[in-house]
């Protein structure tokens, strides 16, 4: 089904003064799914003719997830302008039509940065520098979106209440609603319902502490987003909402589901959009919900399954590769095929059998990643999807693996590596950028963003995407050595993607029935109704379709 236009000269428009303002901050404990939930309400209130903007403000003191490890953050996500960010940015863009740029992701470590960086000038005049009011003063420039762009903003805050690193963020949404007005601004706090198993009962007292937590700071929350493995009675719900002063249409309950795609219509049927559309007094008549239905129908009709292997470092944590394993997802939902991903250390293969460890897959997936920790064993992976003609697919780190492979073991260059893993390789076959040789700082000096790229007419990479230039999201430093292009290209290895300078982009081995490799993230433009052309072939080959 192709993609519905909206009409916004027929949708509901706010006046230039009448921003509207959603917080979603949560308790009890992390991860349960705060970014989700904004995500999937952004959603709902495009289904409902509106215009919406996510931003996420994260506690730490890192001025960005860009030098933290994915286990302990998960991936990082990049946007388009170049901003490393958190992986619930991945959520806003997949769930909605938002425009996301550097200014939707800010961190404490970028607001003291900031901060210390004017004080050091001279800029507060002799002013003490103190948290309130300097440092909540920056986070609601941070909160404001320029009237007319959007109808709605949505503000995750990372954390949960009581950690003593978010206590500003709270401050500052306390004194934000006061400073707009309740009816311009909506606070959703998202907390979990444990059931007890030995008492085959639902708490509700974790979420009244959190709830209470809350309202020692001064934040009386309008809705409840209750995390919950089992249904919630109605008298449960009006038990919470008397015991957390919130309306017992403002509790929703947020049920475990299968696919996170299943969200936004069940906070729709949970009565979300009406609850935040009456509350800004806006028409709540109207919520067109035919793409997650859309979704919901592929879902059900997918009559074949398909097994990818994804060979990667950090395959014990799934978050750290989440936009990999969604775009998977969209690409098995074009082809009717139920997914399974098999996980794969690379540090287990050297030496096994491989025959016994990708049986059953279709198709072999080398993601992103950095150091030289699991590299032989995927090198080895490459090998054997090469060899046996099982469809391959590598991205960032996977495409230069690639190249390593091929050099070493169909070239015949012995040795053959990138410089990253081995400064002393006789063929360093990928090395550093140049223009990286000068930086000596790491964090937000990789080359970043979204870049240009000319497609080499025939090949399959030019077949899937179906047309001749595109612009895809980078995250590297190290690139193919240019110096062996002509020794690859004579044995086989097709250059199929150039970038600006020159820059090798995709490989593929041309008779190979699937096995294209790219420098870039095609994870980052996937979208379940949209996916990725690229994501959406290989799928198909691992399938056989």
């Amino acid at each position: 089904m192709a993609a519905k236009s909206v009409d916004w000269s027929a949708s509901f428009r706010l006046g230039e003064s009448e921003m509207r303002y959603i917080f979603i901050s949560g308790g009890v404990v992390s991860s349960l799914g705060k970014g989700l939930t904004a995500a999937c309400i952004g959603a709902l209130l495009e289904a409902s003719g509106l215009r919406v903007s996510l931003k996420k403000f994260d506690p730490y003191l890192n001025v960005d997830p860009g030098t933290m490890s994915p286990f302990q953050h998960g991936e990082v996500y990049v946007l388009a302008d170049g901003a490393e960010t958190d992986l619930d940015l991945g959520h806003y863009e997949r769930f909605t039509n938002a425009k996301l740029d550097a200014s939707c992701s800010l961190s404490s470590g970028k607001i003291y940065e900031s901060i210390i960086r004017r004080e050091r000038r001279g800029d507060y005049l002799g002013e003490t520098v103190q948290v309130i009011p300097h440092v909540t003063d920056e986070i609601k420039k941070h909160m404001e979106v320029p009237d007319g762009e959007v109808d709605v903003t949505i503000v995750e805050i990372g954390g949960t209440v009581g950690d003593i690193e978010g206590m500003p963020y709270m401050e500052a949404i306390r004194q934000f609603i006061l400073e707009h007005g309740k009816g311009n601004v909506l606070h959703g706090h998202v907390a979990l319902l444990p059931f007890l198993r030995v008492a085959d009962e639902i708490k509700t007292k974790p979420a009244q502490q959190s709830v209470a937590l809350l309202r020692g700071m001064g934040i009386q929350p309008d809705m409840l987003f209750c995390r919950t493995e089992k249904p919630i009675t109605v008298d449960l719900r009006k038990k919470l909402g008397l015991f957390c002063n919130v309306a017992a249409d403002g509790v929703i309950e947020e049920l475990d589901v299968q696919s996170i795609y299943e969200v936004p219509a069940m906070l729709h049927r949970g009565g979300v959009d009406r609850f935040i559309l009456n509350h800004f007094s806006m028409d709540s008549s109207s919520c067109d919900l035919w793409e997650w239905e859309e979704i919901a129908r592929r879902a059900s009709a997918r009559s074949r399954d398909v097994a990818i292997a994804l060979v990667g470092k950090y395959v014990d944590l799934k978050d750290a590769y989440k936009s990999v394993y969604e775009a998977l997802e969209h690409g098995a939902l074009a082809n009717g095929c139920r997914l399974r991903i098999v996980r794969i250390d690379p540090d287990t293969l050297p030496g096994s059998d491989m025959d016994a460890i990708f049986a059953g897959c279709g198709g072999i997936l080398i993601p992103g990643g950095f150091g030289n920790r699991g590299i032989e064993g995927k090198l080895a992976a490459i090998a054997y999807g090469r060899r046996t003609r099982i469809p391959f697919f590598g991205i960032c780190l996977g495409m230069q693996l690639a190249t390593v492979e091929f050099a070493r073991n169909v070239v015949g260059l012995a040795g053959a590596n990138s410089t990253e893993f081995d400064p002393q390789t006789p063929y360093p076959v990928v090395s550093l950028m140049e223009e990286q040789k000068s930086f000596t700082a790491k964090g937000g000096t990789m080359r970043l963003g979204s870049y240009d790229c000319s497609l080499a007419a025939g090949t399959k990479l030019q077949k899937s995407y179906g047309c001749s230039k595109i612009s895809e999201r980078h995250r590297h430093r190290y690139e193919f050595n240019g110096a062996y292009g002509k020794q690859l290209e004579e044995n086989g290895m097709v250059f199929s993607g150039i970038g600006v300078g020159g820059l090798v982009e995709a490989v593929e081995i041309a008779d190979h029935p699937w096995f294209i490799a790219v420098q870039y993230h095609p994870e980052f433009q996937s979208k379940p109704l949209r996916p990725h052309p690229l994501f959406r072939d290989f799928i198909a080959a691992a399938a056989k379709i």
